[in-house]
């Protein structure tokens, strides 16, 4: 669980650091990133031992987990403030537990009431602008990128378990930051004018430190500390990061937020999640 809580707190400040990038195409921003992080595990990456079966389900994995989540994720900041970004990731936990119940064939009755919850509550949140197509869909955006992310931390726990145990996880995580950057490099591919993608010195140093640090690290670190907890914890976990990132986004990067509305909206949303992760109530 510490591995969980010390990425939650690098994450927090990246909500703003990203912020900064937004007016740069998203879709390469993501394959830097992602090309950053693969530079620092590549020289650790050990594949034998393992099937071709095997790898390219891990890529699979990597490429829904990280690049996916990264195409989604990093549009959702030319409509959204960085703060109601790191607030609308709250369902991520929902999404976890969903996904998680469904492979293991249990369901409830009360994933509706916290699904209606978090739409309630992030409903209260963008009151501001409900009207304005942009925000609605950044919102939307956020919640596919919440949705891979799940999707991709469900599948690796159950691949790692999969794996010998003699293998190491820094061995095959470059596998999975290979399947991500093929991803973003092909969404780039057909999105990106290159000629025209001129970052600042400071946009390069901040794409690179979120590459390396809250990328690369980050992601590793997580995904070991998911591979070593249930699923309960793991979805409580993902919500970590959320009241740290609102407060950076609002004490240090200066972003203004209705204070009201934003508490209101976050204590629906916490609900909602907190109803999904109930246990034995039907």
């Amino acid at each position: 669980m510490a591995l969980l809580l010390l990425v939650s707190v690098i994450w927090a400040f990246s909500f703003g650091l990203v912020k900064g990038l937004s007016g740069l195409d998203a879709s390469a921003v993501a394959t830097l990133r992602l090309a950053a992080s693969l530079a620092v595990f590549a020289p650790f990456l050990r594949p034998s031992g393992m099937g071709a079966a095997a790898l390219g389900r891990l890529a699979l994995v990597g490429a829904v987990q990280f690049g996916a989540v990264y195409v989604l994720y990093l549009r959702s900041y030319a409509h959204l403030h960085a703060y109601e970004v790191a607030l609308f990731t709250i369902t991520t936990p929902l999404f976890v537990t969903l996904i998680d119940s469904l492979l293991e064939r249990r369901w409830s009755s009360r994933y509706f009431a916290a699904a209606a919850l978090s739409v309630a509550g992030a409903g209260v949140v963008l009151w501001r602008a409900l009207g304005d197509a942009g925000i609605l869909g950044g919102f939307i955006l956020v919640q596919l990128s919440n949705l891979c992310f799940a999707a991709g931390q469900v599948a690796w726990r159950r691949e790692r378990r999969m794996l010998p145990e003699r293998i190491a996880d820094s061995a095959v995580f470059a596998v999975l930051l290979s399947g991500a950057l093929a991803l973003t490099l092909t969404v780039s591919a057909f999105s990106t004018d290159w000629r025209a993608f001129h970052p600042t010195a400071g946009q390069w140093v901040t794409i690179a430190y979120l590459g390396a640090g809250a990328s690369g690290a980050g992601f590793f670190l997580w995904n070991m500390g998911a591979s070593r907890v249930n699923a309960g914890v793991l979805a409580a976990f993902n919500n970590a990061k959320i009241p740290l990132g609102i407060a950076c986004s609002i004490a240090v990067f200066g972003e203004s937020a209705d204070l009201g509305r934003l508490v209101a909206g976050a204590a629906l949303m916490a609900l909602g999640v907190w109803v999904a992760g109930r246990r034995g109530v039907s």
